[in-house]
């Protein structure tokens, strides 16, 4: 280590920022392939406040000035969950809808189907836009895209009325067959800026030009319900790191796993649901390499399965002959969403996973997590709660003291104390075993998580190499990869900064789709 931190970093360089909900990893590459990294608390009510604080550290660590790093820049890429926790939290924009009159209620039927067939309990989520909100307009579009009715401006000018009314933020406008044609939906987006020039507007058909109206209304929603809030924050952090002297603007990591401007992403910010986990597909084009040169045989040359254990959650990975599996939607808390993506399955299992015991006396690890703050009880910001992090703790797995650049401090006591409150005391067993439980079920969810990517979809786990990385994944690799018959377990040197790494090795890319009605021979 000592070795690596005497290197001489050879200007120019190269910057990726993942900012997770939990630390804020930035991996600095110079011209001769050293790195550095930072890793510091992520700020969830402002987050470009941990990008800076990242950059801070790392210009502290170089003992050079912010300007400095930012000006020898030429390559500064970014991934986040804000865009993910911004429609988890209900923290999206109002969204008033404009839609073709008698389909006002598609949204909210949505397409009447369960995840669990088998339970008939659990509310679906809650509406986006409640139904005062959605407003039928006049107007409609053929099925060969041709116009038989045509389309009722007074019907937006009374929409709009109430859209004033009720506050709304943004409009989304989706109306019946735009995939064929979208000449219904420019004609009520050009009345809408009459009324709003400067106003956030979604068109369904410019987002998603596919057949399906609930899936292309849901997604102009969602897109709707993001872009006041992650446009805006893209924007100020180009502009606040321009100004501290980074001389380019800033690329964004897209659920596809390609790079993107900020101009780019704007009218799609939609396409950054999973902007942050989707990264670490470069990263496993980076470890590909190294992994198949160790004697693995050919025949599984290019088989990995990353599992990225953060403060939060676990994103799961499957990679095949080289290739990530990609898909055309996706569902972000209940939420349909129409927009190309990398297949990453994703379970509430972290190192800020709180444990306890619920009504019936049996030991529950998660989903919910503890955050940045207060996080761990272990980490004295005032949490009370036992996570997966002070049950490491308690079992000698992690040492007291400083972590992250000293930006946080594990104190064993204050682990102890919320392992026994909650867990050990109400089960009426030692610390130190409420801590194993803790630990074997949260690896038994990961377990099936890891089984849920690749055995379920005609994988053999043996056939592949189990990369175990973000903070916590090393400690779960080898106890995951025995449950699954993998062979092979890779940690990455900087495995707690893998999707900072993979942004630095995420291609430019752009995707996009259309309809076709055409006979199959065609």
């Amino acid at each position: 280590m000592e070795e690596r931190e005497s290197v001489q970093l050879a200007r120019p360089w190269r910057i990726g920022v993942d900012v997770g909900g939990t630390f804020t990893d930035l991996v600095l590459a110079d011209a001769n392939g050293h790195t550095r990294i930072a890793k510091v608390p992520s700020v969830p009510t402002d987050p470009s406040q941990g990008v800076l604080n990242a950059l801070r550290q790392l210009a502290s660590d170089l003992d050079i000035g912010l300007r400095t790093v930012l000006s020898q820049c030429t390559l500064f890429v970014h991934g986040s969950t804000v865009a993910t926790n911004t429609i988890l939290e209900g923290k999206g924009a109002r969204v008033g809808l404009l839609t073709t009159k008698g389909f006002r209620d598609a949204l909210e039927l949505r397409r009447g189907l369960r995840d669990d067939q088998w339970d008939h309990r659990k509310p679906f989520a809650p509406v986006l836009v409640p139904r005062y909100l959605r407003h039928g307009v006049e107007g409609r579009i053929d099925n060969d895209g041709a116009e038989i009715a045509p389309l009722d401006l007074s019907d937006i000018d009374r929409a709009m009325d109430n859209f004033e009314t009720e506050d709304v933020e943004a409009v989304a406008i989706a109306l019946f067959n735009s995939f064929l044609c979208d000449e219904h939906e420019a004609r009520a987006e050009a009345a809408v800026r009459e009324r709003w020039p400067n106003a956030w507007i979604t068109r369904s058909a410019n987002i998603s030009p596919m057949m399906g109206e609930y899936e292309r209304t849901s997604t102009a929603v969602v897109n709707a319900a993001l872009s006041p809030r992650i446009v805006e924050y893209l924007r100020a952090l180009d502009t606040e790191l321009q100004r501290e002297g980074l001389a380019k603007p800033i690329l964004l990591v897209q659920s596809n796993g390609g790079a993107a401007s900020v101009a780019q992403v704007t009218p799609k910010p939609v396409n950054l649901l999973l902007s942050g986990p989707a990264a670490a597909v470069g990263a496993l084009d980076l470890f590909r390499r190294a992994i198949d040169s160790t004697g693995v045989p050919e025949s599984d040359h290019g088989n990995i399965i990353s599992m990225e254990i953060g403060g939060t959650s676990c994103d799961v990975m499957l990679m095949a002959n080289g290739q990530v599996a990609t898909r055309d939607d996706v569902a972000i808390g209940g939420y349909h969403v129409s927009a190309p993506a990398i297949d990453i399955h994703t379970v509430g299992a972290g190192g800020g996973t709180i444990a306890g015991v619920d009504s019936a006396g049996m030991l529950y690890v998660g989903p919910q997590g503890a955050g940045a703050r207060p996080g761990p009880a272990c980490y004295g910001f005032g949490g009370l709660l036992p996570t997966v992090t002070d049950a490491q703790l308690v079992l000698g797995r992690l040492r007291p003291g400083p972590y992250a650049s000293g930006s946080i401090s594990l104190d064993m006591s204050a682990a102890r104390r919320a392992i026994d409150t909650y867990v050990a005391t109400p089960l009426g067993i030692s610390i130190e075993d409420a801590a194993a439980g803790i630990i074997s079920l949260l690896e038994q969810n990961l377990l099936h998580a890891v089984e849920f990517i690749s055995i379920e979809r005609g994988h053999s786990p043996r056939r592949f190499t189990l990369v175990a990385a973000g903070g916590a994944g090393p400690m779960h690799g080898a106890t995951i990869a025995r449950g699954l018959g993998c062979e092979r377990v890779y940690i990455p040197r900087a495995a707690g900064a893998l999707c900072a790494i993979g942004m630095l090795h995420a291609d430019v890319r752009q995707d996009f789709s259309s309809f076709a009605m055409k006979s199959i021979d065609e």
